[in-house]
């Protein structure tokens, strides 16, 4: 019967700090009652719990009738999770809390030296922002990577880092007595498109994520779930093969996706600097540099290949362009809806939708904070002896 009751009380306060984090309105005590289906005094009692530890804040409302005044619930602004990223020319570390909202921030370039030496690095810079933390709840820490990952844990290949086989968070420092947790960086910006705020849905629950810097990655998104598959390499869509006789590609294959779409395959067809291809690329093909127009081109076709096979295969027609595609997106927006309708099965009755992804180069390192407060929340009642003690 003991157990019975802890799990009931576990499973109510799971209940009751989702509620809250996926109410855009701060909700009172009586509308959780109402809405979990459990008394008032329980709501109550959960509810003053969660504050007492930091996990919720209380915030005022004006009165507007008489009695006792409500006291909406919002997330723990004190509560915070580390999110760090690994690029090919950067780390970056960011603090962000239980409401989505940024807190601090350091980016540093990429070290030399090995994968030891880079996670070195950015270590150090993880204990520079931790540091300015004082006085909050710091509940963990997730690392966004580009590449495959295995269980949460392991980088099973990395090619444009030139990295294999490395246990990301053995060279990190435990927050709070955890391990970190590791994410494939173009999932974890798909989990940010997919909620904008920990716990809370935006406005796609099924959509393709692709996303290009260096590299292209990509991600499934179904159910406002990032789909990982079996071993935790789906939505690799940089490495579909768009032409066979096409570039050789660090992956090993020929004529993948992104040795056209990444930003050096941009810059060397268009014959502008890598950082001016976002910018510039668009608007000289607008005005009529034949170069960059050709590039445009060329990117258009080839993610038309890519997104289509996904599409055509997993049948979601939304899709979010991430990275310098989310401001090429303009330009690429009526050529690339036209070859998909084109090449999609379903596109007669189902149009591929298409829109830029969030405007915010750092994306992935708050995705992989992200995906520690999404613990906090699924499972708040672990941490309130954490939070008290």
């Amino acid at each position: 019967m003991a157990v019975r009751q802890s799990s009931l009380r576990e499973s109510n306060l799971a209940a009751l700090v989702a509620a809250v984090c996926a109410s855009e309105v701060p909700p009172s005590r009586a509308d959780l009652a109402a809405s979990l289906g459990i008394t008032r005094a329980t709501a109550s009692r959960l509810a003053d719990e969660l504050v007492e530890a930091g996990l919720l804040d209380e915030v005022t409302r004006e009165q507007v009738g008489p009695g006792r005044p409500a006291r909406p619930l919002v997330p723990g602004e004190r509560v915070v999770a580390l999110g760090l990223s690994v690029d090919v020319d950067q780390l970056l570390v960011r603090a962000v809390d239980l409401r989505g909202r940024l807190v601090a921030e350091r980016a540093a370039p990429l070290p030399e030296g090995d994968a030891g030496a880079v996670l070195a690095g950015l270590a150090e810079l993880a204990r520079s922002v931790r540091q300015g933390l004082r006085g909050r709840i710091v509940v963990g820490s997730g690392v966004a990577v580009p590449g495959v990952v295995a269980d949460r844990r392991l980088l099973v290949r990395a090619p444009n880092l030139g990295w294999s086989e490395v246990d990301v968070p053995a060279h990190l420092p435990t927050v709070s007595g955890r391990r970190a947790v590791v994410g494939n960086e173009a999932d974890l910006a798909a989990v940010v498109e997919a909620e904008p705020v920990p716990g809370r849905a935006g406005p796609w629950s099924d959509f393709v994520h692709v996303t290009a810097r260096v590299g292209v990655g990509g991600a499934v998104v179904s159910g406002g779930q990032v789909v990982v598959g079996e071993h935790g390499a789906a939505g690799e869509l940089g490495h579909v093969c768009v032409d066979p006789h096409g570039p050789r590609c660090p992956c090993g294959s020929t004529g993948c996706l992104e040795r056209y779409a990444g930003l050096e395959a941009l810059a060397a067809a268009s014959g502008l600097a890598p950082e001016r291809v976002a910018t510039d690329l668009g608007v000289r093909a607008a005005e009529g540099d034949p170069r960059c127009a050709e590039a445009l081109a060329i990117l258009s076709w080839s993610l038309s290949i890519a997104l289509a096979s996904v599409v055509n295969v997993v049948g979601i027609s939304s899709v979010v362009l991430g990275g310098h595609l989310a401001q090429l997106e303009p330009f690429l927006h009526d050529d690339l809806a036209h070859r998909l309708q084109q090449r999609v099965l379903g596109s007669r009755w189902d149009p591929v939708r298409l829109r830029p992804a969030l405007a915010d180069p750092g994306v992935a390192a708050t995705g992989a904070a992200f995906l520690v407060l999404e613990d906090v929340i699924t499972s708040p009642a672990t941490w309130l002896p954490t939070v008290r003690g």
